[in-house]
């Protein structure tokens, strides 16, 4: 397939996939069928997160998964002790969000490759801890729950599923809409960059420190958005296990296997996740890791590439197979690409 004729029939195939996800609940779903493509939704949502920093900027992450658990409980004691607005509920999500990643990734985004892939382990682990000790606001293992269902703008309590469905696709839409609009920016250009040769950007005046750092906040702010998804439908409960580093790597596989430049891919690879986790694993006797475990390696040996890569051949930019962590550190990369990278000298101020 030619990249003229994959550029023509994405956009529309995208299109088709997004209409078709919006009818839904008007076409016979049933509820179980809504709430489980809610969960798809808030997966996928966190997956472009992770793409945002993980394939753009070159910050393979496992702390993506604690941000957006953090922004669940924030949601569930809002709604217990504050407010059941839903608009209140999703500013406070992406605002815990954002806050959280900036003041856990201040230090994180100086460190690279392998030790920057330890860190943000770190900072997941510690989120996850702090949810199952602090007892008092997050009821340890047993877990928290809203208590009541989302209202909008002082209306009656939203229950229906179809309802809270259209609300969580169109949290979905923005904030896809959003990452989808920085990776395309500028902004987007200088992460690749900085991604492929650092040290080529800081030669050309680019603070790269600060151009990481913002996009790890932007991320936060989306899986903030994820998180609030997550508890979006009854009976709108959050467990620790939300922050675990098991979903985190779960979902950080499902981006390398989906493409991990590619936004479409790693919401196929979140999709396959979800439904893994949350339907077909309950048929086979809870093995379904186990098998999701042996999809990911064989697509690891099929697609080297990920989805994304299907039809591009073997040409292509040479280290889109093997992440940055595991580059060796004397090792600066290809040069990054000029397109869209302004390369006149930048001052920096002290």
């Amino acid at each position: 397939m030619t990249a003229a004729l994959r550029a023509r029939l994405l956009p529309a195939t995208v299109a088709v996939v997004l209409v078709a996800l919006a009818l839904l609940p008007m076409i016979g779903a049933s509820v179980y069928t809504v709430v489980v493509l809610t969960s798809v939704l808030s997966y996928a949502l966190l997956a472009m997160s992770i793409s945002l920093v993980a394939g753009h900027a070159g910050l393979l992450t496992l702390a993506h998964a604690a941000y957006a658990g953090v922004a669940s409980y924030a949601v569930a004691l809002l709604s217990r002790s504050v407010t059941s607005d839903a608009l209140f509920q999703l500013v406070a999500a992406v605002a815990v969000g954002a806050g959280v990643a900036a003041l856990s990734g201040w230090i994180a985004v100086r460190a690279s490759k392998v030790y920057f892939l330890m860190l943000s382990l770190a900072i997941g682990e510690l989120l996850h801890v702090l949810a199952l000790q602090w007892r008092d606001v997050t009821h340890g293992s047993d877990g928290l729950s809203a208590a009541r269902p989302f209202t909008l703008f002082g209306s009656e309590p939203v229950v229906l599923s179809g309802y809270v469905y259209w609300l969580a696709f169109a949290v979905f839409v923005v904030f896809g809409g959003i990452v989808l609009a920085v990776v395309r920016s500028p902004f987007g250009a200088a992460l690749r960059g900085i991604r492929d040769n650092e040290p080529r950007m800081r030669s050309l005046g680019y603070p790269t420190s600060w151009y990481k750092y913002t996009a790890w906040v932007l991320s936060g702010a989306v899986a903030g958005a994820s998180g609030w998804i997550a508890v979006a439908q009854l009976p709108r409960f959050v467990a620790p296990g939300a922050l675990s580093f098991y979903v985190a790597g779960l979902l950080l596989l499902a981006v390398v296997i989906g493409g991990l430049e590619s936004m479409w891919g790693a919401c196929l690879g979140a999709a396959a996740v979800a439904l893994m986790t949350n339907v077909v694993s309950q048929d086979l006797g809870g093995h379904g890791p186990l098998v999701l475990g042996t999809l990911f390696l064989i697509a690891v040996y099929v697609l080297p590439r990920g989805l994304a890569g299907i039809g591009k051949g073997r040409r292509g930019r040479p280290d889109a197979i093997v992440p940055d962590a595991i580059v060796p550190d004397d090792e600066d990369g290809p040069a990054p690409t000029d397109a869209g990278v302004d390369q006149s000298p930048r001052t920096v101020k002290a």
